[in-house]
Order: C-alpha cells, then structure tokens, then sequence
C-alpha cells in the first residue's frame, strides 16, 4: 500500500519508495510496478501525476484528479510557483551554504538556467578507509532547487564534488560500491521532503511534507545522525 499524505477532491500525494517508477516507461522495460497504476488501484480513481521525481528518489509526488486541476499544476511546477524541498546524503563534508548556479545542457544540446541553494544539516566522518583517504566524510544537507531541470540536483552536487550517494549515473563509482558491499545499501539518497504551493481552485496555502523512506533511515542511523 502506498503511503497517502495527502488527499482533497482535486489532489492527492503520496510518499514515493526508492525505485518506483511513476508510471510505465519505454526506458524501463524492467518494471513492472508503476506509482501511477499501484495508486489507482488502491483508492479506485483515475489520478494523473502533475510532476515527475526520478525512479531512484523517494518522497512526495502529487497527483491530480481531473484534467484542470493537471494542468493547472503542471503549469505552476513550469513556472516555479511551487517551492520545493530535499533531503541527500552526499560525498564529502560540504559548507554550511552554498549556491550553485550552473547551466545544464538539454538533450538537444541546448543549455539552460539551473540555481541550487543548500544548507548542510549534519556531517559525519566514519572510519572506513577509502582509497587514499583513511577516513569517509559524508553530510546530510537540504537543497532548495529553484529552477526544475532534468536530474538537477545530481547534476549540481556531482558538479561541486560532492555526488549524491547511491547515484548510479552522475555519482561516485566507489561510494556506491562500498555502499553496496558494505551495508547492502543500493538506494540513491535523495529525498522529495517538501512542497508548499497555492492550490489551483481553493486558493488555500497548501503544504505537504514527507517522512524518510527506510533506506534512507537506515543511513541515517549509520552515520550517527
């Protein structure tokens, strides 16, 4: 059963698990449960995902129940009216805060605005020898996208060295093998934490928040967070 944290007549949200798609895709030819149809099934409804979150990432992911109240929606996402938070664990002991402001390339090639804000959360150092270094720094921060590019926040933490753990394509290799061997631990650990936006037909201040999904928990307790 899916985790609902959220529902009214016009949107629903859920808590997404590590590895699930959103709904059936060509590229993914390997799974065979979609967010989309497991949440149709459970309340009975057609529902439609106004946003998409990677495969890998968990946390919230709104659906809408009627074809306005969809586009509506997507319409805010496109113009950044709906202000989003997450939690990652990466590589690394990064600052306090930071702002990237680093342009990511499109498939066609074209280039396009992309701004980062995070603040560091916690910071652990365990000791576990990797290659050169004697000991592994890790750091829990919140990032605050400002813009909603393809793989942003991968994109920018792996830009400032400091990849997301558990990320296969733009991460570090021997993290997520030590990760994998280690702890058994094989999730990507970014989290959709937050959304706050005004609801397209009630005007009310809506904001939605999810809790860590059990991988990311497990993390957490490993580093003594």
């Amino acid at each position: 059963m899916l985790e609902i944290i959220y529902r009214d007549g016009h949107l629903i949200a859920i808590n997404k698990p590590h590895g699930l798609l959103v709904h059936r895709s060509s590229i993914a030819a390997d799974a065979s449960e979609f967010a989309l149809q497991l949440l149709r099934d459970q309340i009975g409804q057609k529902v439609n995902p106004v946003h998409r979150i990677d495969r890998k990432t968990g946390g919230i992911l709104l659906f809408a129940f009627n074809k306005p109240v969809e586009i509506a929606m997507q319409q805010a996402f496109m113009e950044n009216q709906v202000h989003k938070k997450y939690l990652a664990i990466v590589r690394g002991h990064t600052p306090d805060t930071e702002d990237i402001d680093y342009a990511l390339r499109k498939e066609n090639g074209t280039l396009q605005d992309a701004f980062t804000a995070y603040t560091t959360l916690k910071r652990a150092e365990l000791d576990v020898p990797l290659g050169a270094h004697p000991t592994s720094r890790y750091s829990l921060v919140e990032a605050i996208p400002t813009t909603g590019r393809m793989h942003q926040l991968r994109k920018h933490f792996s830009h400032i060295f400091h990849p997301i753990i558990g990320d296969r394509t733009h991460g570090c290799n021997k993290q997520n093998k030590l990760f994998k061997e280690k702890w058994e631990m094989e999730t990507m650990l970014l989290h959709a934490s937050y959304l706050n936006f005004i609801h397209p037909i009630t005007q009310e201040n809506v904001t939605i928040q999810a809790t860590l999904q059990p991988e990311f928990t497990r993390v957490m307790q490993l580093m003594g967070w």
